[in-house]
């Protein structure tokens, strides 16, 4: 297909959405890169020029002279001294004689020191050849260039989060418990949405006028666009929806950073009077505005790892083991951990991977409950390893922890909760554990881990090459900008140099270009729907910590396990409600002081934070996890396994099995060290 072809096959969505974003997610990668880049060439300059510091820059001409007449000199300060002398109204005390050796001392010796100045400016310029001026001019380059970008970030990330927030507007793609189905699904859905969104237009006016904030005319425009996208959707039918419905339905379906807005709104407006409350409080985004980048970064490499053989051929390794449908689910947990890690947040890999695992389990005969149960899994286990991006928020803005400290017993509490996931599901199995015979699994099983070896080294390549050339290491500060790199190496390897002929769905059918469009047209809802629902979150926050909820909380306790006791229900609870980064926010200002004031220590606080959000995100009312599960593996996949039959257990094991395992990790990891105490 010729390349005007290609062009004119490219959707409206593609033009306006995909486009951009793609643009401003590489200019994100550049600028960092860029960044990484400056700090290696000033070190390239330190060896190549000596003292390069001082060649940075044109040394100024020094303003003394250094031929100076001392005998001139003297003269002009002698007179100096005795028109000072006689100024002296007074006349007190008799003036002492002008002491011409201290004075000609002094001369000489700022003689000297401006013949140095001098000198050392010569000798300045003189090391200023046409190479340091070009090699300085392209350092300073690369400096302005990443000053520049840290100033727009926020701009940057406005844009980002308005593209794909309308995106996932127009749509329907933002995050509610269930699908819109019926005409009044979609009237009430609507309505929510243009109400939600309204009230951001009108706190971020209000806001605008009380504050010098850049970037506050995006915020209000972004708004705009979102009310315009709803009260189309508003007036319009769509033609495959069924008629009529129910009110409890339908408010089901209104998304959750609507219901989000519209109590904050009701609260900032209505109970406050305060107009730009809302906005004060989504504004808390804007001060991590790189974090928030990163978590585009992350969900786009998520959707490009969607495009790829990766996770079928991981699982293809197990697949001659032949498996139990426990044991499986086990090893979904463990390898989901990795990719859960890197990409940042429970939500993304679910996205990304969840529709394989749930296949694969589905395929080796799991019933639909657990498959759901471990597929919602996946995206927790991994959010205490390195390099979560979590973890670096919480450092980031608490100087009590650093991340090596929360990264190594993350370690351990993965471990703990992964073993405690394998007894559950041992325990509750419904059938007895066998796997084939080594004779027979291990040459398949080899020959699938042959597969894998080039994703290794193409892993290793990318992670040495910018270790060696920009001492950038795959860990929590530069894995946002490596990881996309290393994936669309996977990518342009599967695409133009593999050879394997088989075809995982319709992968193989599609070339590298497309490839990476599709998974750029995907991120943007998802970002979208992401970042709204993250952008929300801090609102109500912000209700939650005005309303003097915490106000109340007793703050002194006899025992540590009492305030320990509390802490749990209350970390659980922010789970229950709100995004995972929002409620790092939360915590931090709201709740840290008690727990530190009645001697819990600041790593354990925040472990045990760590899995209390992940045990929210599992629990009704909103368990979030599962809602996006629900999602990816589609409506109908979930309803047939409320129909499963057998025992109240596997009823609601896509439930009960995460309430377990991370209820008794919880238990385990908050109170258990402060026996240690």
């Amino acid at each position: 297909m010729a390349f005007t072809d290609r062009l004119r096959n490219r959707s409206r969505q593609e033009w306006l959405s995909s486009l951009p974003v793609i643009l401003l997610l590489a200019a994100a990668i550049l600028a960092q890169t860029l960044e990484y880049m400056n700090a290696q060439l000033s070190k390239v300059g330190e060896l190549v020029w000596e003292d390069y510091y001082v060649l940075r820059a044109d040394m100024p001409e020094p303003t003394c002279n250094p031929n100076v007449d001392i005998e001139t000199e003297l003269q002009r300060m002698k007179a100096e001294y005795e028109a000072e002398a006689a100024a002296d109204e007074l006349g007190l005390f008799e003036p002492e004689p002008f002491d011409l050796e201290s004075a000609k001392n002094s001369i000489m010796s700022r003689q000297a020191v401006c013949a140095e100045q001098h000198q050392l400016s010569e000798d300045s310029r003189a090391r200023v050849t046409m190479g340091v001026k070009f090699f300085r001019s392209l350092e300073q380059g690369f400096t302005l260039f990443t000053l520049g970008f840290a100033e727009q970030q926020k701009g940057l990330l406005l844009s980002l989060l308005f593209i794909c927030a309308l995106t996932a507007t127009f749509k329907h793609h933002h995050i509610a418990f269930r699908p819109v189905m019926t005409h009044l699904d979609h009237r009430v859905s609507s309505a929510a949405q243009l109400v939600s969104n309204l009230i951001l237009v009108y706190s971020a006016w209000s806001y605008q006028a009380v504050t010098d904030e850049p970037f506050t005319e995006l915020l209000i425009l972004g708004g705009i666009g979102l009310c315009i996208v709803s009260f189309y959707h508003l007036m319009t039918l769509p033609t495959d929806l069924e008629r009529g419905g129910s009110i409890a339905h339908a408010s089901l379906t209104i998304p959750l950073y609507a219901y989000m807005g519209l109590i904050a709104g009701n609260y900032f407006l209505v109970t406050e009077g305060n107009a730009n409350g809302v906005v004060v409080y989504i504004w808390k985004v804007m001060d991590q505005a790189k974090v928030y980048l990163h978590i585009g970064l992350y969900i786009w490499s998520g959707m490009l790892l969607k495009q790829t053989k990766l996770g079928e051929r991981v699982f293809n390794v197990f697949k001659p083991w032949q498996l139990p449908p426990e044991l499986l689910a086990f090893v979904a947990i463990l390898v989901m951990a990795v990719p859960t890690a890197y990409t940042g947040a429970s939500g993304i890999i679910i996205i990304a991977m969840g529709v394989v695992v749930y296949g694969e389990l589905r395929r080796v005969g799991a019933r639909r409950q657990l498959a759901l149960a471990a597929t919602a899994m996946t995206g927790s286990a991994g959010v205490v390893l390195r390099p979560c991006l979590l973890i670096v928020l919480i450092a980031a803005l608490n100087k009590e922890v650093v991340t090596d400290q929360l990264y190594g017993w993350g370690g351990k509490v993965f471990l703990l909760s992964a073993v405690l996931f394998l007894l559950v599901v041992i325990l509750t199995r419904q059938e007895k554990l066998s796997i084939n015979s080594r004779q027979q699994a291990m040459k398949p099983c080899l020959a699938a881990i042959k597969l894998l070896v080039p994703y290794i080294l193409i892993t290793v390549v990318i992670g040495v090459v910018y270790a060696l050339v920009l001492d950038a290491y795959l860990d929590e500060f530069s894995a946002p900008v490596i990881l996309p790199i290393i994936i669309l190496g996977i990518l342009a390897y599967e695409k133009y140099v593999e050879a394997a002929p088989e075809s995982v769905g319709n992968k193989a059918q599609v070339g590298f270009e497309k490839a990476i469009r599709l998974a750029t047209t995907e991120s943007t809802v998802h970002i979208g729907a992401l970042l709204m629902l993250m952008g929300l979150s801090f609102a109500s926050g912000g209700v939650i910590e005005r309303s003097g909820v915490f106000e109340g909380l007793p703050h002194d306790f006899a025992h540590t396990v009492s305030a320990m006791m509390m802490m749990v229900v209350i970390l659980v609870g922010i789970g229950m409600v709100m995004d995972p980064f929002g409620a790092v926010v939360l915590i931090t200002g709201a709740i840290t002081g008690i727990a530190y004031q009645n001697g819990i220590d600041p790593v354990h606080f925040w472990m045990v934070t760590l899995v209390a959000l992940e045990l929210g995100y599992l629990s009704p009312p909103v368990a979030l996890n599962h809602l996006l599960t629900r999602q990816v593996v589609g409506e109908k996949e979930a309803l047939l396994a409320s129909q499963e039959g057998g025992k109240f257990w596997y009823r609601h094991e896509k439930i009960l099995l995460p309430l377990t395992v991370m209820g008794i990790t919880l238990l385990i990891v908050a109170f258990v060290p402060l026996m240690f105490y």
